[in-house]
């Protein structure tokens, strides 16, 4: 009997506290809004405060030869550094 009612009080206090508990705590998903950038850091027009010419690829003098240029650098620079790397690592192995 004592068991019967020491279960009965356990049982009513875990309901009681799944009940406290669940009125606190919702479940849902939650997001924050978008941040607004505004004042002086934002960059809330077309076209940036400072040095607006530079991203405009449109306008940009001698577009051909210089988008030309950076591409063959950017792929001279890919090609290069790992022959260098294979190249070192190879000395490397055959003078141990």
């Amino acid at each position: 009997m004592a068991l019967n009612n020491g279960l009965r009080s356990a049982a009513k206090l875990i309901a009681s506290s799944e009940s406290s508990i669940s009125k606190s705590v919702s479940r849902g998903f939650h997001s924050t809004g978008v941040k607004r950038m505004g004042g002086g850091h934002g960059h809330s027009e077309p076209e940036y405060m400072h040095a607006y010419h530079m991203y405009n690829l449109d306008k940009m003098k001698y577009q051909g030869l210089k988008m030309s240029l950076a591409v063959f650098t950017a792929f001279s620079i890919g090609v290069a550094v790992p022959v260098y790397a294979v190249i070192f690592q190879q000395k490397k192995t055959a003078s141990g």
